[in-house]
């Protein structure tokens, strides 16, 4: 029996408040709140913000074990790695039916760790062999409440989901967020940064992945550092800084109440929205270098660097290969724009295509996941040889997070440029490309290039 919900909604000006402004206010109402933003308020698909509150339905997968709740009620069942999840999550999100929904606003929000991969199909199941014991594998909620920002309309959406066909709390949620004054709380480090590998360890593992790529074991495979720093106070902190620090398509802050997962990445896994299917591959970094007209130059040059475009264009191609699977038409739309971020360019493709009759976009996220740029190519050997070569599991970095809708709608980023936070201490992690030609060292900068918008944060979070 399908569980009905209806969705009452309120719309006021947004003149009185920020999306920051409005979290730090519902943060205060309530435990586990989620809030999503984007610097590019010029794209229409980007130009909101979102706020959830109270989450009322949940998945999760940890350990093996996949439970599944609504209000009070929940089931659990054993899975093994030659499951497939993709049926399941498809069929607890079915399993409820919305009147007045709105597109992109109504449905779960989550993510899934990088391990994720061998629970999505058998081909994969033996992937991964290490699972991450801080975070589930995977964990979506449906939220009582969700605030939309329109940065278009200079409006905000209130919306409650409910059983009945009346709201009896949205204008009181409204006036609390609009009216109640926010409690900030500082942030301070507590020790210096500790590396999960020395920088020479490093070094060697990209020689063994050079080694893979001579024996044609693989074209390419991301290798990537790991890292934490302990900490007190506030992370909300660390977010804030960032998303002035690195103003990217995805900025994200979820709060899970024991851990949280917090970025700015410039790279989606996957939107889907009007039956297409749309992937935006990045691969190819140079630095920048803070002045507009080198920075400009080496976006060319960039561009004229073989080893730079060889990598791009084989994950071009793989990402092409994925949506293939379950989608028609695909085609390059967008091949080798230079795009410039805080401290880095990067050049970065678009690939489109039709679903395919019959496929759905649990089907399309299976296909995609995880993305070819942090894995490498061809992907299922790349993520077996990555096991052995990192050893550690990647847990939240490479893995996607953001929303799936009830109407086939998705919109996830790839976890990077991001930090998992839990027990007073901040992961972090970065990763670079490794083929044949490249040159260990500069792997090894193109890692700590990456890791500098996060460092900043750190350390700036500490004034606000």
């Amino acid at each position: 029996m399908k569980k009905k919900l209806t969705c009452h909604t309120k719309k006021v000006f947004a003149d009185q408040l920020t999306p920051i402004s409005a979290y730090l206010n519902i943060r205060g109402l309530f435990a586990g709140s989620f809030l999503l933003e984007s610097s590019e308020i010029d794209d229409k698909q980007n130009a909101r913000s979102i706020i959830c509150a109270n989450p009322i339905a949940g998945i999760e997968l940890k350990a093996g074990i996949l439970t599944t709740y609504y209000k009070q009620e929940s089931e659990t069942k054993k899975v093994s790695e030659v499951y497939s999840i993709q049926d399941e999550l498809s069929r607890f999100f079915q399993s409820f039916e919305i009147q007045n929904k709105y597109e992109g606003l109504n449905g779960f929000f989550g993510y899934q760790s990088f391990e994720a991969v061998k629970y999505f199909e058998t081909k994969k199941a033996n992937l991964c062999s290490v699972e991450d014991d801080l975070i589930p594998i995977l964990d979506y909620r449906l939220f009582q409440y969700v605030i939309c920002f329109n940065h278009f309309n200079n409006e905000i959406l209130f919306i409650e989901n409910t059983e009945t066909n009346q709201s009896a709390t949205l204008e009181k949620l409204a006036s609390d967020v609009l009216t109640k004054r926010s409690t900030t709380y500082p942030f301070s480090l507590k020790e210096q940064e500790t590396a999960f590998d020395t920088e020479q360890e490093f070094i060697e593992k990209v020689k063994i992945a050079q080694e893979h790529c001579q024996k044609g074991d693989v074209f390419q495979l991301v290798l990537s550092r790991k890292f934490k720093v302990g900490y007190r106070g506030d992370e909300f902190n660390v977010y804030r800084a960032l998303r002035h620090i690195n103003p990217s398509p995805y900025l994200f802050y979820f709060d899970y109440g024991s851990f949280k997962i917090f970025g700015s990445s410039p790279e989606a896994q996957i939107r889907i929205a009007d039956n297409e299917a749309l992937i935006n591959p990045i691969a190819g970094t140079f630095k920048r270098t803070g002045d507009k007209q080198q920075d400009e130059q080496l976006g060319l040059k960039l561009l004229d660097d073989k080893k730079e475009t060889a990598e791009h264009s084989m994950l071009v191609d793989l990402a092409r290969n994925d949506l293939n699977r379950h989608c028609t038409n695909v085609a390059v739309s967008e091949y080798k724009s230079i795009k410039f971020f805080s401290h880095v360019i990067h050049i970065v493709s678009t690939v489109k295509g039709k679903l395919a009759k019959g496929a759905n976009g649990i089907n399309i996220l299976a296909d995609t996941f995880p993305a070819g740029t942090l894995s490498g190519a061809p992907k299922v050997r790349a993520i077996q040889l990555l096991a052995g070569i990192e050893k550690d599991p990647r847990s939240f970095y490479g893995g996607s997070i953001g929303f799936i809708d009830f109407n086939g709608e998705i919109n996830q980023a790839i976890i990077i440029r991001s930090f998992l936070a839990k027990k007073n201490e901040i992961f972090y992690r970065a990763g670079a490309g490794v083929v044949l030609k490249s040159t260990p060292e500069h792997e090894l900068q193109e890692v700590n290039n990456k890791l500098a918008a996060l460092r900043k944060a750190l350390v700036e979070a500490q004034n606000f």
